[in-house]
């Protein structure tokens, strides 16, 4: 209920302060930005109620981006370039679960190093592809799955957004996949005790991340017609952003996909409010910044009361 009022409170001062807030193209934009998170982080969330994060989300979209515009642009057929661009998504995220929960790195630690290396790649694809980002030589379908609507009215980007809630509300309510997903994240040696293949588990959770993170790429570069390695540098704090407001606990244990919907819909709201505003990028950081940190404060806050 909190959060629902913090929504509400943003929604009304947002179309005081602005018009054009309330038009449904805006409802319409602040969705489109909006699904990007809630994709991804309906399976960073359940890796987060393990304990774990995952930093690499941002340069494994960029990776899938330029990857799905480079084997498209050199004769892949688009559903083909899509598929293997996924399978290479998938492959990022079971790195990090390997080197998570088969090595036992520090996940801050691990993702932070396949972040650099996915972002690394994307730029070395680019360049093979003789530039900094792939725009032209495209073939003229590239645009179609990123633009694609449902009934001519609902972007196929939305309707990808509510099966991925649906699906992974199932998986958190009705899974034993869910059921262990908290039992690591409350006390991780026990369920490994208890015969639960913890690191398993993991790999699942970051590989499941990985893939959605590479959808989200494919989605974009289709969406604008341009692939460049340099997107998506801040996509990792929006989706941690998200989850910590909506309750999911950083030490791991407690969460819910309603919650983190919720925490995506204050991100996509507070963006969308400060680019009406016309307040500057380099200020839109700063209030990232302190929403994060706010976030986590009251994530401390939270567990401290119920402690005591």
């Amino acid at each position: 209920m909190v959060l629902v009022g913090i929504i509400f409170i943003i929604a009304v001062t947002l179309s005081i302060a602005s018009p054009k807030f309330l038009m449904v193209s805006n409802f319409t934009n602040v969705l489109l930005q909006v699904a990007i998170i809630i994709i991804i982080a309906s399976a960073a969330n359940l890796l987060m109620i393990t304990g774990n994060l995952d930093l690499s989300i941002g340069s494994i979209l960029a990776f899938s981006g330029i990857m799905h515009a480079y084997l498209s642009k050199h004769g892949l057929p688009i559903w083909l370039s899509i598929i293997v661009t996924l399978i290479l998504a998938g492959l990022w995220g079971s790195i990090n679960g390997f080197t998570v929960g088969k090595l036992k790195i520090v996940s801050i630690i691990a993702t932070m190093g396949t972040m650099y290396a996915a972002r690394g790649f994307a730029k070395l694809v680019a360049r093979w592809d003789g530039g900094a980002n792939i725009s032209s030589g495209l073939p003229s379908n590239f645009i179609d799955f990123g633009r694609a609507m449902v009934f001519g009215k609902i972007p196929l980007v939305l309707v990808f957004m509510f099966l991925a809630i649906a699906v992974f509300i199932f998986i958190e309510k009705k899974t034993v996949l869910g059921r262990y997903t908290f039992a690591i994240g409350d006390n991780a040696s026990a369920s490994e005790l208890s015969g639960i293949k913890v690191a398993r588990v993991i790999t699942i959770l970051y590989t499941l991340t990985g893939i959605l993170a590479g959808f989200c790429g494919i989605v974009q570069v289709s969406r604008v017609g341009l692939a460049a390695p340099n997107i998506a540098d801040t996509t990792h704090l929006d989706v941690i952003v998200a989850i910590v407001l909506g309750g999911t606990s950083m030490t791991g244990g407690e969460g819910s996909t309603f919650g983190m919907i919720l925490g995506a819909l204050i991100v996509g709201l507070a963006s969308n409010g400060l680019n009406l505003l016309g307040v500057p990028f380099f200020y839109q950081q700063i209030v990232q910044g302190l929403l994060l940190v706010t976030a986590v404060f009251i994530d401390q806050k939270m567990r401290l009361g119920k402690r005591g």
